[in-house]
């Protein structure tokens, strides 16, 4: 068992058959996947497919336990009315029809009283299948219902990448495996991202590549590295300012490559003359020999691959983050040598249509758009969250979990608690959203239901075809959109009527790709463009073929902007004209001193997998990292309660004291279910959804807080 807890492939038993899918589940991996499936019916093991080029045979135990998760004893497994006040759990089994039935008479209802913008259908990453996951949106446009900005998880990150690049893509990251040095940074790759460890070790072993890490604690990640550099939250664009200073100072910057493809390398030498690193050290908390190392070893390592993650940009200052970090590649000259450049997501590189699968020919640009990061003002009736319109009175939520991971949990609970508001969750266990409603009706999972992914942290497109039967009481998300499409009215506009094998082969087909058949027997589809083309020899994406170092933070090119109505978001006018540390984040303060970031588990995916005992036993129990010094100062012992807070709520939550942080940051790893802690509230009341500039997000790893031992 290595460091990343791999599943290895081995050959599977003569008593079962081999089943290939794909990993449905929010991570940029996307693996591929060997299912072993028994005479019964019923999966055994899930294993890596090792014929798959960025797999390699290794994928996260959380997945190879699916069966676990598949065969639950609390899986949900009929269709529930509720029969008691909100929140209470009672309920009453009902049929499927009478289910859809009321679900579309409470839409009907709320439209009459108040207009198609009251229902409000709510869903996101629960699977990354395209069929089971966006055909909602088709329900959305075709019935003029209020749309969804979907803003919590990528937009900061990928912004500030296109800002730079023009477009979301870049080298193929099985050039992890062939360079020779790996920056891993602001992504726990060992407990969320398993394949970036496979292929930076293969790197390490077999060409003696350096890996360096760069995070804000001591995680499994950072522990397997050459060099680690521990920053505080919200830093991350001091060090890149500082790495490039001394590129510039040191000359490893690549004056030759950057005036062929940078837009104004002379502007940012002259901006960063005064980045050095004594003033990083004092913003970073890294010493200034860390720092001077650092740009040292990039500096004169060509094939340095900048592998940039999405947990340093979940900060106000996010998108200024991942910009300054993917410029040190262009200084460097990284992207010209196969094994170098910077990586955040390949997302751009798929080109797939789904316009008849979300419906797009339907949709009305003057309908409002509502941030799902702002659910709990909406829910409130926040007028600038609702865009000064009418309230929400009725929901249709698949594939998430707002009650627990949205930010602002306590105005998320009282939106939910209203008894004016009709919800209908679609969920596969009794989360804590499903609680909250009036219908509840049963989800399969993904090997009982066909559909199609493609990746962001790789290169292919995946078929997830139905390898076993789901219980007989439990629907996809196809069907449910479909009747309710029927019982609405809407059944005979463009989209609705094919099964998810149709829509898969229609949505192939309007891609320019191979069909269902040919993925059948194929499993996957390489959508890698050549290596000038990853690595922008022949230009970057923006129509002046350049980096740029100066991004146009207002009308610049982003993947999910907000609609124009509502413009620019968050504090833009601040943002600066060349990479720059802008302090727009929750900075300590004496009333708050510390730094809270809510960081993922090794052993859940958001709130996906919290409800498996292998899980919940690994991961302990809901924790705050904290520092001995911090500990002491406060006469706090490892193990004690103590109250966390700051002005959006307060909760208790017991203490593990490490050297694993740095003095003022506190860690709070895993979305535990709110009531695995103490008072039943988790850990997102703590968190803002005020929205990063310059086109939104959250910045759940962005809190200041205060501290103290509970005396409860």
């Amino acid at each position: 068992m290595n460091i990343a807890t791999p599943i290895h492939a081995k050959s599977a038993k003569s008593n079962v058959r081999l089943g290939h899918t794909a990993c449905p589940h929010d991570c940029p991996s996307t693996c591929a996947l060997e299912v072993e499936i028994g005479d019964d019916g019923r999966i055994g093991r899930v294993r890596g497919a090792n014929n798959h080029s960025y797999t390699s045979g290794v994928i996260c135990a959380k997945v190879a336990r699916y069966a676990e998760r598949l065969y639950h004893p609390d899986r949900l497994m009929h269709p529930l009315r509720r029969t008691g006040a909100k929140g209470a759990g009672q309920w009453q089994q009902i049929s499927w029809d009478d289910a859809l039935d009321e679900i579309a008479e409470a839409f009907v209802k709320a439209e009459a009283r108040d207009g198609s913008e009251a229902i409000w259908p709510y869903f996101y990453a629960g699977t990354m299948g395209w069929v089971q996951r966006d055909s909602i949106e088709r329900l959305r446009h075709a019935k003029r219902y209020s749309g969804f900005f979907s803003s919590i998880c990528t937009n900061p990150a990928w912004t500030g990448f296109t800002m730079a690049t023009g477009t979301l893509r870049g080298p193929d990251p099985r050039e992890m495996g062939g360079t020779d040095c790996v920056v891993i940074w602001g992504t726990n790759a060992v407990s969320t991202q398993v394949n970036v460890m496979t292929h930076a070790i293969k790197s390490r072993k077999e060409r003696g590549a350096k890996i360096v890490v760069v995070d804000i604690y001591d995680n499994p990640t950072m522990k397997q590295a050459d060099m680690a550099l521990i920053v505080k939250p919200g830093t991350d664009a001091a060090l890149a300012c500082a790495v490039m200073h001394i590129a510039f100072r040191e000359g490893y910057a690549d004056r030759e490559y950057m005036a062929k493809y940078a837009d104004d390398p002379a502007g940012l030498e002259a901006h960063l003359r005064t980045k050095t690193p004594e003033w990083a050290a004092a913003i970073t908390g890294l010493s200034v020999d860390e720092i001077e190392a650092f740009a040292r070893l990039v500096g004169i390592t060509k094939k340095t691959y900048f592998r940039l993650g999405y947990g340093f940009t979940r900060q106000r200052n996010g998108a200024v983050a991942m910009h300054a970090a993917a410029s040190i590649a262009t200084v460097l000259g990284s992207w010209q040598y196969e094994g170098g450049g910077a990586f955040h997501s390949n997302s751009d590189i798929f080109r797939m249509n789904n316009a008849e699968l979300t419906g797009k020919a339907m949709k009305d640009a003057d309908i409002r758009m509502i941030d799902q990061s702002q659910i709990g003002r909406a829910l409130t009736g926040d007028a600038v969250a609702l865009r000064h319109r009418g309230p929400v009175t009725a929901m249709l939520i698949q594939n998430t979990n707002p009650v627990n991971i949205a930010p602002e949990q306590r105005l998320v609970k009282r939106g939910f608690a209203r008894e004016d508001l009709f919800v209908a969750v679609h969920e596969q266990f009794m989360t804590e959203t499903a609680e909250m409603a009036d219908i509840v009706i049963p989800a399969t999972m993904f090997v009982e239901h066909d559909d199609i992914y493609r990746a962001g942290g790789q290169n292919h497109i995946l078929l997830g075809p139905k390898l076993v039967e789901p219980p007989e009481t439990v629907r996809t998300n196809l069907f449910v959109i479909e009747e309710l499409a029927k019982r609405l009215g809407v059944a005979d506009r463009p989209g609705f009527g094919f099964t998810a094998r149709e829509m898969i082969d229609r949505l192939l087909e309007a891609s320019n790709l191979p069909g269902y058949d040919h993925f059948l027997e194929h499993k996957w589809f390489d959508r890698q463009p050549d290596f000038e083309d990853a690595h922008f020899l022949k230009g970057f994406a923006h129509p002046d073929g350049k980096f740029h170092f100066r991004p146009d933070w207002v009308d610049g090119p982003a993947p999910n902007k907000p609609p124009a109505a509502v413009g620019a978001l968050g504090p833009y006018k601040q943002l600066p004209a060349f990479p720059d540390q802008v302090d727009v984040i929750e900075l300590a303060d004496s009333e708050h001193p510390f730094r809270l970031a809510t960081s993922p588990a090794r052993n859940f995916l958001n709130s996906s997998f919290s409800e498996t005992k292998t899980s919940r036993q690994k991961e302990g129990r809901p924790e705050l990292m904290m520092n001995p010094a911090d500990a002491t100062a406060g006469g706090i012992e490892h193990g004690d309660l103590v109250r966390i807070g700051n002005d959006r709520g307060d909760l208790r939550i017991h203490v593990r004291v490490t050297e694993e942080v740095k003095p003022g940051v506190l860690i709070a790893e895993g979305l535990w279910p709110n009531k695995a802690h103490i008072d039943g509230e988790g850990i997102n009341v703590l968190t803002g959804a005020d929205p990063v500039a310059p086109y939104g997000g959250a910045a759940v790893h962005d809190n200041k807080v205060w501290l103290r031992r509970d005396v409860a």
